[in-house]
């Protein structure tokens, strides 16, 4: 799905009747206020005459608009049809919430996509009518007010989360930008005192979702597939260890508990936009549906109402996932993967890093030789940057890419693109269960064409029937 193209009487609609739709897909700015506000909104609805929609915050906030402290926009479903997009835009944006252009700079984020910083700046303002330092500096103040609303963070490590440089940059932009210090945003925010966090880093953020979703599926699918010694997983929540300390994911009734305790807060950026991604928090479950339940799957649709695909927190730990989960049973995968995190962890328990595994002895673990030399070839096209599977690549280059490691074929390809590359149209060629289902349901192969371009999720339909 292409992002909403901005039609005024189709949004004022919208906002007119708080549609949760489109929430995340455009904001509502109001001239009289200098406010903008998410589509749902509980404030009353402003005259047409003083409105103004915008398909991003940094838009919104690049024309001189504050965020809503009452429907809060820091709050809102990333727009699935940002989060869907393979192109340079889509990327860009994915790799923004990743934290590249807080770390690398607009330079370093461009040198990522293999492109200039010219053309990504003009590619960004012909889309959203702003430059991407202006989109990561949104993403920067809106995640700085959520942990200033939500938790009792020092104002200090709040800065340094959300990806400033120095807490003078912090209160000047947040002045410059909202018109008040984060101090003074705390102290109307009624959230909890500094004294009631248990620890300088140990807090809990909410990250909302689009409704329907089928919390039951996503979490049943992680705890399937927990490897042993870096997750933990029972169907109810999730829990692994992430760079500088452990998460922990729970549903609540309209959201998901994130539950971090770090070392280092400059993580929590990336570990946001990480979770949000496993747990495919910005997928649109109507639009699917829409499509999926007009085919031979309608009932399996109608049966799971907003069903996701559960995405990967690392690019590599997903492809090391497909390579030793071929042809074998998921519980004797979970098995090698835990000798494998056992043998190869990187400092803090983490999952090996392909330069690790490099190095890394395999012998010994149940693992064939020609399993093990694929595992060594992808690691190695990962390090010399040839393949990347966290978003810096057109995941067409990518799939082409992985076809190129001797051992990995169309379907671990194809599996590696569902889950790391999110390619919602990506389908695992020659997977037995989904041939087998597909036979027992009595549905022809080419069916398989109707179903674009959500195969990802006609996938995951038929995978979860079984």
């Amino acid at each position: 799905m292409a992002p909403l193209q901005l039609d005024f009487d189709s949004c004022y609609r919208a906002v007119s009747a708080r549609d949760a739709r489109f929430d995340g897909r455009f904001y509502t700015a109001v001239t009289t206020t200098r406010i903008y506000c998410r589509p749902i909104c509980p404030a009353r609805t402003p005259s047409s005459r003083n409105v103004r929609f915008y398909r991003h915050a940094a838009s919104a906030e690049a024309a001189g608009f504050r965020p809503c402290k009452r429907c809060r926009p820091e709050l809102s479903p990333g727009d699935p049809g940002w989060d869907l997009r393979g192109d340079l835009i889509g990327r860009a944006l994915r790799l923004i919430d990743d934290g590249a252009a807080d770390e690398q700079g607009v330079a370093g984020l461009a040198r990522r996509l293999h492109i200039t910083e010219r053309h990504l700046h003009r590619l960004f303002v012909a889309e959203l009518g702003v430059g991407p330092l202006a989109v990561a500096r949104t993403k920067r103040l809106l995640l700085a007010k959520q942990l200033l609303t939500e938790t009792g963070l020092p104002v200090t490590d709040v800065a340094f989360a959300a990806g400033f440089g120095s807490v003078r940059q912090f209160n000047a932009t947040m002045r410059e930008t909202y018109g008040f210090a984060p101090s003074e945003l705390r102290a109307t925010a009624g959230g909890p005192r500094v004294a009631e966090v248990a620890g300088p880093a140990a807090l809990r953020l909410r990250l909302h979702r689009r409704e329907p979703y089928d919390v039951e599926g996503v979490f049943a699918f992680l705890a399937s597939r927990a490897i042993p010694g870096l997750e933990v997983a029972d169907g109810t929540s999730y829990a692994r260890t992430v760079p500088g300390g452990t998460i922990t994911l729970t549903p609540q009734r309209d959201h998901i508990a994130l539950d971090v305790a770090v070392d280092d807060t400059r993580q929590l950026a990336r570990v946001v936009a990480r979770c949000r991604r496993l747990l495919d928090l910005d997928a649109d479950p109507d639009a699917i549906a829409e499509i999926l339940g007009q085919t031979s799957l309608g009932p399996l649709v109608a049966a799971r109402p907003g069903l996701r695909v559960p995405g990967t927190f690392d690019g590599f730990e997903l492809g090391v996932r497909a390579v030793v989960g071929q042809q074998i049973s998921v519980a004797g995968a979970r098995t090698l993967l835990g000798r494998i995190v056992a043998r190869a962890a990187a400092p803090g328990g983490l999952f090996p890093t392909p330069a690790l595994l490099l190095e890394t002895d395999l012998t010994g673990l149940g693992l064939t030789n020609r399993r093990i030399a694929t595992l060594k070839d992808l690691a190695a096209r990962l390090v010399d940057g040839h393949i990347d599977l966290d978003g810096g690549q057109d995941p067409a280059e990518a799939v082409a890419g992985l076809l190129e490691v001797p051992g990995i074929g169309p379907w671990t390809a194809s599996y590696i693109a569902l889950r790391a590359l999110r390619d919602p149209d990506a389908w695992p060629t020659g997977d037995l269960v989904l041939t087998k289902r597909m036979a027992a349901l009595g549905i022809p192969d080419d069916h398989i064409e109707r179903w674009r371009p959500w195969r990802a999720y006609a996938a995951l339909h038929l995978w979860s029937s079984s």
